[in-house]
C-alpha cells in the first residue's frame, strides 16, 4: 500500500528547501509514508540526497511534468536491522 504525502510549497531559497526536506525525511524514515510530491524542485533535490544518506534507504525519483510535479519514492531494506 503506497502512502504518498503531496503538498504545493515552494520555497525561494535551497536553504529553506533543505530545512523542510529534512523534517519530510525523518517522516518517510519513521515509515508514516513512502513517498512525497510536490511543484518544487529543490524539496525533491534536498529529500533525494537526506534520504540516499540512509544506509538501508533506496530512493527513486520521478518527474511528471504534465502535472508539474516531482516525485520522491523511498524503500527502506529492514532484513539487516
Amino acid at each position: 500500500m503506497s502512502r504518498c504525502k503531496e503538498e504545493e510549497i515552494i520555497f525561494d531559497t535551497m536553504r529553506e528547501a533543505d530545512v523542510w526536506a529534512d523534517s519530510i525525511a525523518n517522516e518517510m524514515y519513521g515509515r508514516l509514508y513512502d513517498s512525497y510530491s510536490t511543484p518544487d524542485y529543490k524539496i525533491a533535490y534536498a529529500l533525494a540526497f537526506r534520504l540516499a544518506a540512509i544506509e538501508n534507504c533506496r530512493v527513486y525519483t520521478k518527474d511528471e511534468n504534465a502535472e508539474n510535479k516531482y516525485k520522491v519514492y523511498a524503500a527502506f531494506d529492514d532484513s539487516n536491522s
